[in-house]
């Protein structure tokens, strides 16, 4: 009955997402890809409002391009905020004044392997979002098998994983109002969510599937209706299945996301750096969480391989 009366709640502030593409600082990922380079776009689907981000990770610096203007919502240089940091993740905001939308922009990047989601709060009913991913570090090349020059072997990728729904959240990063502005001029910020990741690739047949499990809804509190920043009870999500799907030559790959079989959205990603040392992607999905209704979520993950110095501690499995 709980998550019912969550569900009858927040139905009504879950909007869907409005159409378009966004840039990234550093170095530059472009959602249409750079043929010329052999870099394949961002499937339309996961990159949404979202053209390019460009991110300087020793500088904490994230500037974003978007449409559906040349000042659009999700445009701009966003400013660091790392109160909100979730799961390893760097938060970045954006909002030019109180009566403007509200940016929330997540980021991350191992070895040259980075992915960045940005999502709009609420306002005039409407949503703006996307994500992109890409291989900065040095040209992809699989593993190889030990003691062969074929490329094979089965590597796992752990870590944890953010996203973003098209509801409000928290509201703690938004500039002040006056007292008795009316909320319906006004922006929200947008939910968060996070959880756990494990991805495991088969170089040997080119083939990749994965799970997002340990999932939460960051500013829901699961005993009923209401929003409450990092709420002591967060709302338990259900686990994403990350179905097979192959890997391109160029490191990249794009498949179907599901919950007990059955579709509820799309998700890429691209390996990179020697022996494919690190993986970044990122899902899209909807009508998935039992407690709301139509909503979207964006999120990302952004892992290195079992092996490597930045391994996850789930790595770390007893061998037979």
């Amino acid at each position: 009955m709980k998550r019912t009366a969550i569900a009858l709640t927040w139905a009504a502030v879950f909007l869907s997402a409005c159409g378009g593409t966004p840039p990234f600082g550093g170095t530059t990922t472009d959602t249409g890809g750079d043929p010329g380079n052999g870099v394949a776009p961002i499937p339309e689907v996961l990159a949404g409002n979202l053209e390019s981000f460009t991110y300087d990770p020793r500088n904490q610096t994230l500037t974003v391009v978007g449409t559906p203007a040349d000042d659009g919502p999700l445009t701009g240089v966003y400013r660091r905020r790392a109160a909100l940091d979730q799961a390893g993740y760097q938060a970045y905001t954006a909002q030019d004044g109180s009566l403007d939308r509200h940016n929330t922009a997540f980021v991350r990047e191992i070895d040259g392997v980075q992915a960045a989601v940005i999502v709009s709060g609420v306002q005039f009913q409407q949503v703006f979002g996307g994500l992109a991913y890409s291989n900065e570090a040095t040209a992809y090349s699989p593993p190889v098998e030990p003691g062969s020059e074929t490329d094979g072997g089965l590597v796992s990728y752990a870590g944890t994983y953010v996203g973003l729904l098209n509801g409000p959240g928290s509201n703690e990063d938004l500039l002040p109002t006056a007292p008795g502005t009316n909320p319906a001029v006004l922006s929200a910020q947008a939910a968060e969510t996070r959880g756990d990741v494990l991805i495991t690739a088969d170089f040997s047949d080119a083939q990749v599937a994965g799970v997002i499990y340990n999932r939460i809804a960051v500013d829901y509190d699961n005993s009923g209706p209401g929003i409450f920043p990092n709420a002591a009870n967060p709302l338990q999500l259900e686990d994403i299945a990350l179905d097979n799907t192959g890997i391109a030559e160029d490191g990249t790959f794009q498949g179907i996301a599901t919950q007990n079989d059955i579709p509820v959205g799309d998700y890429g990603g691209i390996f990179g750096g020697d022996g494919a040392a690190a993986v970044a992607g990122g899902i899209r999905v909807d009508d998935h969480i039992d407690a709301f209704s139509n909503e979207i979520e964006w999120g990302i993950f952004v892992l290195a391989a079992c092996g490597q110095p930045q391994a996850d501690p789930l790595c770390n499995q007893p061998h037979p």
